[in-house]
């Protein structure tokens, strides 16, 4: 997958768990830890934003695009 996700960092710099990020994004932590593992297809904005509003961050310190992993785009029929 060419989009790492880097919630650990941020957990990490702001010496937050797991189960203390979901309960205060308002998530299951669960969910949290298939989005953490980099294992979700999609992340909805609002949980985004929620996230990016607990850990005092951006978007772009949660996700990153490393284009070595990318996969070809479906073009569709």
């Amino acid at each position: 997958m060419p989009i790492v996700v880097d919630i650990d960092v941020m957990l990490a710099k702001r010496k937050m768990s797991v189960g203390e990020l979901a309960d205060r994004v308002g998530i299951t932590p669960a969910n949290l830890a298939v989005l953490k593992n980099g294992r979700a297809k999609a992340v909805r904005f609002t949980t985004l934003a929620a996230l990016c509003l607990v850990l005092d961050c951006q978007p772009g310190d949660l996700l990153r695009w490393e284009p070595g992993d990318a996969e070809p785009l479906d073009e569709g029929p």
